[in-house]
């Protein structure tokens, strides 16, 4: 950020979108910080119109990855999976047919959900005009308020990277129970299954 300004903070965050391992939790803070600290490098108007503008990008290549691979694709590698039904698949479209707004534009302000989310609006082919401006509005709001804690708390921006830490293990640990559960009632179906057929 240093070197390129907010533009390079754009950068940041639009790789933050693709590799998650990088957490935005400590990107943003870091821009607020360094707007605080730039004597007209980078304003906080800057920060946050790159970042969101990174957000932006990022999320449309993961979209064009979802449309690329297509409904008939994911399917097909569905099928191949152990645990995995079709149905699966199905209920998940439903679902996403149903909800699919939302999810997108509250899933850019949850840890993990921002990068993955765009994935199956692109496979659902959510119309391109819908999909960016709901990622961009909430963006906006996410990138917006880890900017200015970052800006706020000045050489203690770090602060949040702590305590966001701590959500994100949260919703990691929430989802790998998800998944642990789903595997667990699949074999246990599976069981029954074979029970039943002998």
């Amino acid at each position: 950020m240093e070197a390129l300004g907010a533009p390079g903070a754009g950068i940041a965050i639009a790789l933050e979108n693709l590799f998650p391992p990088l957490p935005s939790e400590v990107i943003l803070p870091l821009a607020g910080f360094t707007a605080s600290q730039s004597e007209g490098k980078m304003s906080l108007f800057d920060a946050v119109l790159w970042t969101t503008l990174g957000s932006v990008v990022g999320a449309l290549v993961l979209y064009g990855v979802g449309a690329l691979l297509g409904r008939e694709r994911v399917i097909f590698i569905a099928s191949k999976l152990p645990l995995i039904n079709v149905s699966d698949i199905e209920k998940t479209e439903a679902w996403f047919a149903r909800h699919g707004k939302k999810t997108v534009f509250f899933g850019r302000m949850i840890p993990i959900f921002r990068s993955l989310i765009s994935i199956p609006a692109g496979v659902e082919r959510m119309p391109l005009s819908i999909f960016t401006i709901l990622t961009l509005a909430g963006s906006l709001i996410w990138n917006t308020a880890f900017i200015m804690a970052g800006y706020a708390l000045g050489e203690q921006y770090h602060l949040i990277e702590q305590y966001m830490g701590i959500v994100s293990k949260a919703v990691l640990g929430v989802v790998l129970l998800a998944v642990v559960i789903f595997i667990w009632v699949r074999l246990v179906d599976r069981r029954k299954g074979k029970h039943h057929a002998g």
